[in-house]
């Protein structure tokens, strides 16, 4: 029985650290630009939200009057957007949503788009 790091996921971290910093540079800038479209998007709708430095998720407080699940249950049964409810990371995350930048510029516009109507 092994309890260290799976090998591939080894080599995969070498492979990584041997890659040109200009592709992350550009990744990083990528993400970066996602955020903020969403970010300003949910400002805009009056959602109290902070921009994260080092990652490619946005946390975001959910109404008053909801909890995590039933708020994400609302965005994906009314506008179609998955998000995930913070109380799956514990206790703390209630009371928040997670986004994923996973989606390029325009269907996070056509989010907020239509999160505004909610």
């Amino acid at each position: 029985i092994d309890s260290g790091i799976f090998q591939a996921i080894q080599f995969a971290g070498i492979t990584a650290l041997k890659t040109k910093q200009s592709f992350l540079r550009s990744m990083s800038a990528l993400y970066e630009e996602r955020r903020d479209v969403l970010i300003s998007g949910l400002r805009n709708l009056g959602w109290e939200v902070s921009s994260p430095k080092a990652t490619f998720y946005v946390w975001t407080k959910v109404p008053q009057g909801r909890d995590s699940i039933s708020f994400s249950n609302l965005m994906m049964e009314k506008a179609d957007i998955v998000t995930t409810p913070g109380v799956g990371f514990g206790k703390y995350g209630e009371g928040y949503v997670r986004f994923a930048l996973t989606q390029d510029k325009l269907r996070i516009k056509e989010a907020v788009k239509r999160l505004s109507a909610l």
